[in-house]
C-alpha cells in the first residue's frame, strides 16, 4: 500500500479550536457547580 495522504485532512489548529470551545465552558461550568455545591455543605 502506498503512504498517501487522507481523502480528508485533519487540520489539527481547528481541531485544537474545535476542543478549546468545547472544553473550556465545560471546565468552567464543572467549576463552578463544584464551588456552589461547596457551599450548601460548609
Amino acid at each position: 500500500m502506498s503512504n498517501t495522504a487522507a481523502p480528508h485532512p485533519t487540520n489539527k489548529a481547528l481541531m485544537a479550536l474545535f476542543w478549546a470551545y468545547v472544553l473550556i465552558p465545560l471546565a468552567w461550568g464543572v467549576v463552578n457547580t463544584l464551588l456552589q455545591a461547596m457551599k450548601l455543605f460548609s
